[in-house]
């Protein structure tokens, strides 16, 4: 069991302490649109250097080259697992001041979904190497600060207490520790692992294309979304090289 307890630290980052920015949604107003406004750019710009310098480079040096085909197809499998399944978010527009309480459920479900393969990517990353571990749960967390204040806002118009969204969330992030401890027991192949992380990276990739990058070129102030993701980029940088490598 060792390293055990060291995952499920990296885990309650990647999770629990991520609905911060749910909370801070329900409570500290001011908080949100500092948020909003520097964390979804911060959290591009964190994605696509741990994509394609920390988590690609790692699953290309545990599997062949045919990892790069797991990549695009985690790409794609996001996608359809957003516009099948998660996509809820487009249905909440302005026009309606109501959300069925069985979309607000599915919400909670895709969640939970997300959670779980949020677990198995940050101990996928940890079991080939702890210090790719470490960065992948430091990118969870900036990812998920930002999404759970969407996630919060929706339950929230749909009518649900602020301690009921809460409690629902923690037992939601419960999840990501399910998807870590799956994958830590199991403890699977060299070369599994390389695919897992190839799939981890496709995953980055497609919120960066399709979540985040589209988010930050709305927000009204260019430069300031250009230095939060320039910023982000540099952090996890600087990050990455002080990693121990194998």
């Amino acid at each position: 069991m060792s390293g055990f307890w060291p995952l499920v630290a990296l885990t309650t980052l990647g999770s629990i302490a991520g609905l911060i920015g749910g909370i801070a949604f329900l409570y500290i107003k001011s908080w949100t649109a500092f948020l909003n406004r520097y964390s979804i750019p911060f959290a591009a710009g964190v994605f696509l250097t741990v994509a394609l310098l920390g988590v690609l480079p790692e699953a290309l040096e545990l599997a062949s080259p045919d990892v790069l085909l797991t990549t695009l197809l985690a790409f794609l499998a996001a996608y359809v697992l957003e516009v099948f399944v998660v996509d809820v978010h487009h249905h909440d527009d302005p026009g309606h001041n109501h959300l069925h309480k069985s979309s607000a459920k599915l919400v909670v479900v895709g969640d939970t979904i997300h959670n779980l393969l949020d677990g198995v990517a940050i101990s996928a990353a940890y079991l080939a190497n702890p210090g790719l571990g470490v960065v992948t749960a430091l990118s969870t967390f900036f990812h998920e600060v930002p999404h759970e204040i969407g996630d919060f806002g929706i339950l929230l118009k749909a009518g649900w207490q602020k301690k009921h969204i809460i409690w629902v969330n923690l037992v939601s992030a419960c999840a990501t520790f399910l998807g870590a401890i799956l994958i830590f027991v199991f403890n699977p192949s060299e070369l599994l692992q390389g695919h897992l992380l190839g799939a981890t990276a496709g995953i980055f990739l497609y919120l960066c294309a399709v979540d985040f990058l589209p988010q930050t070129q709305k927000n009204t102030n260019k430069k300031e979304s250009i230095v939060a993701l320039l910023l982000g980029v540099l952090v996890m940088f600087v990050v990455i090289s002080l990693t121990p490598h194998h």
